[in-house]
Parts: C-alpha cells; sequence; structure tokens
C-alpha cells in the first residue's frame, strides 16, 4: 500500500499556537504540524495580530503604564479565547525585551497568565535571537554557506548568524524601532539633525559586535519581522528600489520582499520631506506603523552600513515560527535545553559520575512523592535533572561558597532554550542545594520545595562520591512536612551520613517546615 506522502494533524486538540508578546505588538499564530518524509512543516491556518505599543507605555521609572497594561491585557484575552481548550504542551507564549525591563513585569505576566489561560515566558534576549533564526531557517529556501538574519523589534534587535537551521552567532542590542523612535523622534518630530543622530546611536551599538560578524561572512541577508516588512513595502510600494513596483511586490528566492540600500536611502530623503510623522504620505504605510517606522529605517540604514549590506530578502516568518519549531522539536526530544546543560558541564569540567549520582537519587525521590494535579511531572523532573547536573558548575571559581557561584551563572548566562522564569527557578534550586535554607525561605515566589527537599537529600547521600554501600532510602511528604526513612544498622556504619541527615533535619526545622528522619 502506497504511503501519505504528507500526514496532516486534523484533530484541533493537536493545533500548535505560538504567542509572542514583543513590544510593539502581540502576535498569534496558531498552525498544523504537517508529518513528511523530510521533516515536519508547519501549515498556518490563522493569526492574530494587536498593537499594543508596550514599549511606548513604559515611564521614565521603567513602569508600565496603566495604558498600556490594560492594552496588552485586552489582547491577551482575545487570544485566550482562541486557544482556548488546545493541550497545554501544544502552546507555547514569549515575551521580549519590554517585559525583560519592565519593574512591574512580573504582576503583567502573572495577570496576563491568567487572561490567556497559558504559562508565559520571559526570554533573554538571545534566546528570542535563536528563536528568530530557527523560525527564517525554516521559511526561507536553503543556501549554501552562512547566513545573516536581522530581526528589528520594539524593543531590541537581534543580529544572527547560522548555518542551515543552526544558529552559531547570536546578538541581541537594546536598539528597537519603538525606543528609537521615542528617543531621536519625541512627539512624531523629524528633521535632519535628529534622524543622523538616530542612525549614528545604532550604529555604535551595531560596531561592538561587526567585527566577528564580518569575520565569519554570508551568503544570504534575510529581514524577519513587521519593521523588516513594512520597510520592504513601503520601498516595494512606492517604487524605491528603482527596480519596478512588480519585482518586489511578489516573493523573491522565495522571500516576501526585497530591501536594498538604494531603497532606504530614497525611504529616507523621502521622509526628510517632512517635519511630522502625521505628514508623510506614502503608499502602503499603515496608522499603527507610522510613529515608529522612522527608528525602525535609522536602525536598519545603521545595520546596512556598518555590516556592508547592499540587499536583503524578507520573509514574514519570525519569533512565533521559530517558537512553533522549537515547540515541536521538544516534543520530538530535541530541546535546546539538554544541549545547553551538556554545554555547560563541558565549559565547567563537571564531575560527571557525581552528577549523575545525585541526578538518579534527587530522580527516585521526586518519584516517590505524591504527584499534585497541578504538577507537570516531567518538566520537574527535567528541571531537577539539569539543577543535579549543574550544581557544581561553581566549583570551577572556587570551592567556598560554590553554590552561590552556580547559581549566579544558572542565573545571568545566556542558556539558549531556557526562559528567564526557567533559569530563575534553576538559579534557586543551585543556591539551595546545600547550606542555609533562609535566603529562599524569605523568598515568596519560591516554589520548588519539594524539589529542593529531594536535590538536597541526594546530594547529603552522595558526599562520599562513590556507588558503594548506597541504603535503601524511603521519602515522602503531607501538607509540607517530610519524612526520610532508612536503615539503622547502616546509619550507624555511616555516623558522617547519619550526624549530616539529622543536621539537615534541623535546618529545615529552623524555617518552620516539618523534616523527620527515621532509622528503622
Amino acid at each position: 500500500m502506497a504511503s501519505n506522502p504528507a500526514d496532516p494533524i486534523t484533530n484541533s486538540a493537536n493545533l500548535v499556537a505560538a504567542v509572542d508578546l514583543g513590544s510593539n505588538s502581540f502576535r498569534m499564530l496558531v498552525a498544523q504540524a504537517i508529518n513528511t518524509p523530510s521533516g515536519t512543516q508547519l501549515r498556518p491556518i490563522d493569526t492574530l495580530r494587536e498593537s499594543v505599543r508596550l514599549a511606548a507605555g513604559l515611564t521614565e521609572n521603567k513602569l508600565l503604564g496603566n495604558d498600556a497594561y490594560q492594552r496588552g491585557l485586552i489582547a491577551i484575552r482575545r487570544f485566550g479565547e482562541r486557544i482556548r481548550g488546545f493541550d497545554p504542551a501544544n502552546v507555547r507564549a514569549v515575551a521580549t525585551n519590554t517585559l525583560r525591563v519592565a519593574k512591574n513585569a512580573q504582576q503583567f505576566v502573572a495577570d496576563a497568565e491568567e487572561a490567556l489561560g497559558f504559562p508565559i515566558e520571559v526570554i533573554a534576549g538571545v534566546e528570542e535571537a535563536r528563536l528568530i533564526y530557527i523560525g527564517a531557517a525554516h521559511e526561507v529556501p536553503a543556501v549554501q554557506g552562512n547566513r545573516l538574519v536581522i530581526d528589528i523589534g520594539g524593543g531590541s534587535t537581534e543580529f544572527i548568524i547560522g548555518k542551515g537551521y543552526e544558529p552559531k552567532l547570536m546578538e541581541s542590542l537594546y536598539i528597537g524601532c519603538v525606543s528609537h523612535s521615542l528617543s531621536f523622534f519625541p512627539k512624531g518630530n523629524i528633521d535632519t539633525h535628529a534622524f543622523k543622530e538616530a542612525e549614528l546611536a545604532a550604529r555604535r551599538e551595531i560596531q561592538v559586535i561587526s567585527g566577528a560578524y564580518l569575520k565569519s561572512g554570508w551568503n544570504q541577508v534575510i529581514g524577519s519581522s513587521g519593521t523588516a516588512r513594512a520597510l520592504a513595502d513601503l520601498i516595494a510600494n512606492n517604487n524605491f528600489n528603482g527596480l519596478g513596483d512588480g519585482l518586489t511586490m511578489g516573493r523573491v528566492n522565495g522571500a516576501s520582499g526585497l530591501i536594498t540600500r538604494e531603497g532606504l536611502k530614497n525611504l529616507k530623503k523621502h521622509l526628510l520631506k517632512y517635519e511630522h510623522v502625521n505628514q508623510v504620505e506614502l503608499i502602503g504605510l499603515k496608522d499603527d506603523r507610522r510613529s515608529v517606522w522612522p527608528g525602525g529605517l535609522a536602525i536598519m540604514l545603521a545595520a546596512f552600513d556598518e555590516l556592508g549590506i547592499e540587499e536583503m530578502e524578507v520573509t514574514d516568518a519570525a519569533l512565533r515560527s521559530g517558537v512553533l519549531y522549537d515547540l515541536l522539536g521538544r516534543s520530538q526530544h530535541h530541546d535546546m535545553r539538554y544541549v545547553t546543560v551538556e554545554q555547560f558541564m563541558q565549559r565547567y569540567t563537571v564531575d560527571r559520575e557525581q552528577a549523575d549520582r545525585v541526578s538518579k537519587l534527587a530522580t527516585e525521590f521526586l518519584q516517590q512523592l505524591p504527584k499534585p494535579e497541578s504538577e507537570s511531572r516531567a518538566d520537574n523532573v527535567a528541571l531537577l535533572q539539569w539543577a543535579a547536573n549543574l550544581h557544581e558548575i561553581g566549583l570551577s571559581i572556587s570551592h567556598n561558597g560554590y553554590h552561590k557561584h552556580s547559581a549566579y551563572i544558572a542565573g545571568n548566562a545566556d542558556m539558549p532554550g531556557f526562559s528567564k522564569n526557567d533559569q530563575a527557578r534553576l538559579a534557586a534550586l543551585l543556591i539551595g542545594h546545600t547550606g542555609k535554607l533562609g535566603k529562599l525561605a524569605n523568598n515568596h515566589s519560591f516554589e520548588d520545595w519539594r524539589m529542593l527537599f529531594c536535590l538536597r537529600l541526594a546530594q547529603v547521600l552522595c558526599r562520599g562520591r562513590n556507588d558503594t554501600n548506597f541504603p535503601k532510602v524511603k521519602v515522602s511528604e503531607h501538607d509540607g512536612s517530610y519524612l526520610v526513612s532508612l536503615s539503622k544498622e547502616w546509619a550507624a556504619k555511616h555516623p558522617l551520613t547519619e550526624f549530616s541527615l539529622l543536621k539537615e533535619a534541623a535546618e529545615w526545622d529552623r524555617i518552620g517546615r516539618s523534616y523527620q528522619v527515621s532509622f528503622k
């Protein structure tokens, strides 16, 4: 019987959705995953876009103002209705630069999660760059050698060089079309001096990375995101490329448009005829882009000049596409977080045998504990194992207080695949895996006590760093109280471990959490 070359997933429960909470726009992509002999492809079936202008709502004190706050929640509630009933494993929502810097981002994310009905990850700039590249690489034709992808967002711009589907160089710079427009074209005013200053400011930022990028080189340049799309459309609609309207309105080599150096210069020349953005007359200029495209144009010109770009193909694929492909990768056991942990273990010369001992034992303890309905056991097992694998990375810096160094690295390093919340949870487990517990008892946002119990117990039992004479240990938990049971005879032969377990119980009691050790 002949096989079907494409097997679409038609069950609505298996649809996948990506939510991108950007600094200018909130977007959602719903797609079908189609399995082909060459791999999985995404078939978009629905898209939503809301111009929220979140970055424009930041106050001088880096707080989200009430208007922007409410605009965001209203948009997210609409998104939530569209994906109501989706399998949580098939939805991933990410937030970018504005929610990385806003001081009240934590409260906004909590309100937004309630409105959406799904968790929201605030991702780091480099993680955003990785996902952008994945999305673009899957949607444009293959090219021999490297490709450069540039994504100008509302609050940041990502530069990525990769080969095939793998990003190699990734940078996220704090220049975006919204923030740049607010800084250099306040209240929409335009003049030649301000535009020159906007270009120079962007060039200064790009100069920091240009050397490494030029050294790597590329054979193709791709622009993704709304800014690149908007600039390509303005250039095409107004014939600023000087190549005729038809060329850039269609698809060029599989990409959805073209931006040339000449087109950008002509667009700039036209813009500077006016004194205010509301006066600008251009075919295809959308109202929701009117106030922010001058900043985007300045950044794009700076990128072309600093990196010596002559033309750029444009694709509609962006962060949300990358989020979906990464989500599919996780379901197919290609989770980038495992790769990142492996790289960190190599970089910090982790004792793998010890990490494996602690990981296996901690996982065994967690599996003995009852599973609350709200817990994602698979996710928590993965996080616990990553914590065990990385708990000693701080030893590469100093033995004294090494757990503090481990936590700092996990909380602040670029960790592809990990969200900010992932890193925060991981860092908390690392800072708490040994020593005093008071530092976490005062952290009201810390909720991973059961995993910390398992990790600390495994670390105590594995102190000898060998595989011999492990006792049979049973653990249980009831209403936040823990019980550890093991052989009285074994404990008598291992007085240091017995002492350490009793000391551990006293430490938990000190923060008001019952912990008993039973020797039978």
